[in-house]
């Protein structure tokens, strides 16, 4: 499920299924776009993972062999939270894997716990990434890393993430860190955001 908390205007959305590594179904990526769609009057837009381990391990097998691996969902999903006005952070509460990755290429932000890690094996499972993904995290890490983790399966730890580009802050609390940032209004932050260069 889907663990929405709006505090003012800013909203935390909680992947919650801690028992299956948080992995996502199809109606659970259709409750996030949901949510995120909207949220245009938001400040601050964050998303997490329940637990301590996992973020997410992106498809739930049984609905990915069903289809879900290649749904256009991932891509509605990716796409609204992109182009959101609000600042919108990936607070990494552990692995982030498969086609969980686009979700956090999308936001402004990417805050981490130092034992996360970060994979998607697309090359190996025989399936192609979502189209933006590739160019949002080339925009990311540069285009030889990009291949690195795409097409040679790379898995880094959150050290290389940082190093690479691929997450912006470690924190021992990725939410508290999130809380921490945005602190004009919304249209303040609207409008600075807006004045940056945005990744494909």
């Amino acid at each position: 499920m889907i663990r929405a908390a709006r505090d003012g205007d800013a909203l935390l959305l909680t992947i919650d299924r801690p028992d299956r590594a948080n992995s996502l179904t199809g109606a659970m990526l259709s409750d996030l776009i949901g949510h995120v769609s909207g949220a245009e009057d938001l400040r601050l837009l964050i998303l997490t993972g329940a637990g301590s381990r996992v973020f997410s391990a992106g498809a739930d097998l049984d609905e990915a062999r069903a289809g879900l691996a290649t749904s256009p969902l991932w891509e509605d999903l990716s796409g609204a939270i992109a182009a959101l006005p609000c600042l919108t952070v990936a607070a990494l509460n552990g692995t982030l894997a498969g086609g969980a990755m686009g979700m956090a290429l999308a936001c402004d932000i990417r805050i981490a716990v130092s034992g996360a890690s970060f994979f998607y094996p697309v090359a190996r499972l025989g399936f192609l990434p979502q189209p933006s993904d590739p160019l949002r995290l080339a925009a990311l890490v540069g285009p030889a890393r990009a291949k690195l983790l795409l097409a040679g399966g790379a898995k880094l730890d959150a050290a290389e993430a940082l190093a690479f580009g691929l997450i912006d802050r470690i924190a021992e609390d990725p939410v508290a860190a999130a809380r921490d940032l945005a602190p004009g209004t919304a249209p303040h932050v609207a409008a600075i955001k807006a004045m940056v260069p945005a990744t494909p």
